[in-house]
C-alpha cells in the first residue's frame, strides 16, 4: 500500500472544509491535484471516504472513523519536522474558548505565552460552550476552555479555575440601592440573559430552576458586552461572571446586587480530546495557563 503524507493532508483538508477547492487553497495545491490525491487515497483504501452532494463532500462512516487517526498522524509528522530545528517551540495552536474565558482571561495569557515563544502562532476562537465542544469533537480546534458542562464522552474536561456569577443592574434600577435582594424580588424583575447553549446560561439555569419558578426573560443575547449594554438602559437584570462586569462596577456603570439566597459558583474547564495526540506545543501551553 502506497499512501503518502500528501494524500493524508488532502484528506484532512477536505474533511475540514467539505469542499475540494477550499481544501486546495489551504494545502496549497491545484484543485485538480487535490482531487487526484483524494481519488488515489480512496483507491488505495478500496473505499470512498465521503458522501458527495454536488460540490459538497461530507465524511461517511468510514471517513469519520479514519479522520481522527489521520489528524493525529499529521500532527506527529509535523513534530518530526519541527524537531529538526532548534529546541524552541514552533507551530500553530488553535484554541477555542467560551465568551468569559476568551475575552477576560485567555487573551492576556496568550499574549504572554507568545511573547515568550515568538515562533509560536496561537489562534483564538471565541464562541459559546456548546460550539467549543462541537469544534473539539470535530477537530476544528486543538484545545478548548469552557464555562459550562461538557456532555461529550469523546473529550476529557479538566477543572481549570473557579468563577462566580453575579446578578447586576443599572445604577438607576429600583433594586440598585438595596443592601439585600430576596428571591421574590428577583422573580418580579425582567432578565437579560445569555443565549441557550452558552455555559453561563446553563449554569444560571441549573442554579435557579429550583428557586426562581417564574423567570421573566425579556431578552437573550449572544455575548456579555451586549447584555451589559442592555442592562445599562434599565431593560432588566443580568447575570454574568464577576470577571465580565468588574470594570463597569468599578466605574459605577453597573451595580452588583447582593443576593444571599442565590449564590452561583462554577468551575471553568480545559477540554482535550481522548484520542487526540497532545503535541509539545499544546502541553507547554496547558502548563503555562495552569
Amino acid at each position: 500500500m502506497k499512501i503518502t503524507l500528501k494524500q493524508l493532508r488532502v484528506f484532512d483538508a477536505v474533511a475540514r472544509t467539505g469542499n475540494v477547492s477550499r481544501a486546495a487553497e489551504t494545502i496549497p495545491l491545484s484543485q485538480s491535484a487535490t482531487s487526484m490525491s483524494l481519488a488515489d487515497l480512496e483507491q488505495h483504501l478500496g473505499s470512498p471516504l465521503f458522501n458527495r452532494h454536488g460540490k459538497k463532500l461530507q465524511l461517511n462512516d468510514y471517513g469519520r472513523w479514519l479522520h481522527p487517526k489521520v489528524h493525529q498522524l499529521l500532527q506527529q509528522a509535523e513534530e518530526i519536522e519541527l524537531s529538526a530545528h532548534s529546541g524552541a517551540l514552533h507551530g500553530q495552536l488553535i484554541v477555542g474558548a467560551s465568551s468569559t474565558i476568551g475575552n477576560f482571561l485567555l487573551a492576556a495569557l496568550i499574549a504572554d505565552f507568545v511573547q515568550q515563544h515568538p515562533e509560536v502562532d496561537i489562534r483564538l476562537k471565541v464562541a459559546n460552550s456548546e460550539q467549543i465542544v462541537d469544534d473539539m469533537v470535530n477537530l476544528r480546534i486543538d484545545l478548548g476552555l469552557i464555562e459550562g458542562i461538557c456532555h461529550s464522552h469523546q473529550l476529557t474536561a479538566t477543572p481549570w479555575r473557579d468563577d462566580h456569577l453575579v446578578t447586576f443592574c443599572s445604577p438607576q434600577h429600583p433594586l440598585a440601592q438595596q443592601t439585600s435582594i430576596s428571591l421574590q424580588q428577583l422573580e418580579e424583575q425582567q432578565w437579560v440573559l445569555r443565549e441557550i447553549g452558552s455555559g453561563t446560561r446553563e449554569i444560571f439555569t441549573m442554579a435557579t430552576q429550583q428557586k426562581l419558578h417564574h423567570l421573566k426573560v425579556k431578552l437573550e443575547l449572544g455575548n456579555s458586552q451586549a447584555i451589559k449594554q442592555a442592562v445599562k438602559t434599565g431593560l432588566g437584570l443580568g447575570c454574568l461572571s464577576t470577571l465580565a462586569i468588574a470594570s463597569e462596577v468599578e466605574h459605577g456603570e453597573l451595580v452588583a446586587l447582593s443576593t444571599p439566597d442565590l449564590l452561583i459558583s462554577r468551575e471553568l474547564f480545559l477540554l482535550t480530546g481522548n484520542s487526540q495526540h497532545q503535541s509539545e506545543l499544546s502541553l507547554s501551553f496547558q502548563h503555562f495557563i495552569a
